[in-house]
């Protein structure tokens, strides 16, 4: 029996060191901008919208495996893959979509960092979230990514907290499942408001970025290893980023379908419809909740934060970097990469300033998902353009492009439908 105990120690360190970038994009999906959103779903509509979670789960993973793949197969970001099949003009609007979007997301998950820390500790907000921005900043540019990737990875189990946190509180689970499997759809405007803000915090395009970069990091590295003699990886790359990414997308949309039930249970069952920002949730939780599930919200929303702030930074830096034929690799040192480190600081501070104006929090956090939600449309119809023009190198099974297309027509469809409402 003895000889038996280290193998599973052994399976579970494979399979943690098998998870890689699909597992943070995942993760880094739910930062305090995407907990404000869902919040704001639970409160202001209850479980109505938790059949969202299962609709877009097959869409975003085909999209991030279709953005995964690319990287890797072509050992290039996305935005160097764009800049070589579509023209420059497409290229840099698409470019500065994101790194606006990406910018006020960063201020926004950072004044809801600095928020929550206030709640449980007390004293100057805005001083907590200027220190997080210098913080994930100094190290991003200081600890190699293949270091920094490990921090990352043990930052997801922080999202734990939102189970735990649904399940002290006492939840319908009949009203839950009929809601889920027998949504109640409308063209009202705010609840269109709110599906895309739901989509575009849930389909994000900084992780399309991301989860390239990164895919393309380690293909290099890998080719590399080769060159060394090292052992070959696993020819089957479809398969393995099919699983990494599964994993963190199914991961990503169970806690965020959990986050609806909690306020829904909670706030939107005692009136409270209106949350102002992913903070505000948390203190509202703890009178109704108690102090446990609030202190439980308020620390995932910092470690959601530690989490995403970084990628929404690097995703800005490589479609940059890429775009503009620079040298950039969270790998290199800051002597070797200047620029990239440079658009990554700039995007980190930029985020952290912004906390400093006087933008109504919660317009900040939701208007960034809409954003998201809107920017999504043009960059997903880019990305599967390039992969129909470059289908024999990708080698991208049918299923998947299909899922990839559909994903694109269903965040149009949305957009499309968000616009028609507003005008009517």
């Amino acid at each position: 029996m003895e000889a038996l105990a280290p193998r599973p120690t052994g399976i579970v360190r494979r399979i943690w060191h098998a998870l890689g970038s699909g597992l943070i994009a995942g993760a880094a999906d739910d930062d305090p901008s995407g907990i404000a959103t869902y919040s704001q779903a639970g409160a202001q509509f209850g479980f109505s919208l938790a059949w969202t979670m299962f609709l877009t789960l097959p869409f975003m993973a085909a999209i991030q495996i279709i953005s995964a793949c690319i990287g890797w197969k072509t050992r290039s970001g996305l935005a160097r893959n764009i800049a070589r099949e579509l023209p420059p003009v497409v290229l840099y609007g698409l470019v500065g979509l994101l790194v606006v979007a990406n910018t006020v997301n960063i201020a926004a998950d950072l004044a809801a960092m600095g928020e929550a820390l206030r709640l449980i500790v007390g004293g100057p907000a805005l001083l907590y979230a200027l220190m997080f921005g210098v913080g994930c900043l100094v190290a991003e540019v200081l600890v190699p990514y293949h270091r920094y990737a490990g921090l990352l990875k043990l930052l997801t189990m922080v999202l734990f907290v939102y189970v735990a946190a649904a399940f002290s509180v006492e939840i319908p689970w009949g009203e839950v499942i009929d809601a889920t499997l027998f949504p109640a759809l409308s063209l009202d405007h705010a609840q269109l408001l709110m599906i895309v803000a739901i989509f575009g915090t849930t389909i994000s395009p900084y992780l399309f970025f991301w989860q390239a970069s990164q895919e393309a990091e380690e293909s290099r590295l890998s080719h590399r290893a080769r060159s060394f003699g090292r052992p070959e990886p696993p020819t089957d790359f479809i398969a393995r980023i099919s699983a990494d990414t599964w994993t963190g997308m199914l991961f990503s949309n169970l806690i965020a379908f959990f986050i609806i039930l909690t306020t829904a249970a909670t706030l939107h069952a005692h009136g409270i419809t209106k949350i102002e920002t992913a903070a505000q949730a948390a203190e509202a939780l703890r009178p109704i909740a108690g102090a446990a599930t609030f202190a439980l919200f308020a620390a995932g929303i910092i470690g959601t934060g530690l989490l995403a702030v970084p990628v929404l930074a690097g995703s800005a830096a490589y479609a940059v970097a890429e775009a503009f034929g620079m040298r950039g690799s969270l790998e290199l040192p800051l002597s070797r990469a200047l620029g990239f480190y440079a658009i990554v600081g700039a995007a980190t501070l930029a985020g952290a300033v912004l906390t400093l104006s006087n933008i109504d929090p919660i317009r900040m956090l939701f208007w960034t998902a809409v954003m998201n939600g809107v920017v999504a449309v043009p960059i997903m119809g880019a990305m599967m353009l390039l992969t129909a023009k470059a289908n024999a190198l990708l080698s991208l099974p049918g299923w998947l492009r299909v899922l990839g297309w559909l994903a694109t027509g269903l965040m149009a469809i949305a957009v499309g439908l968000l616009a028609w409402s507003s005008g009517s």
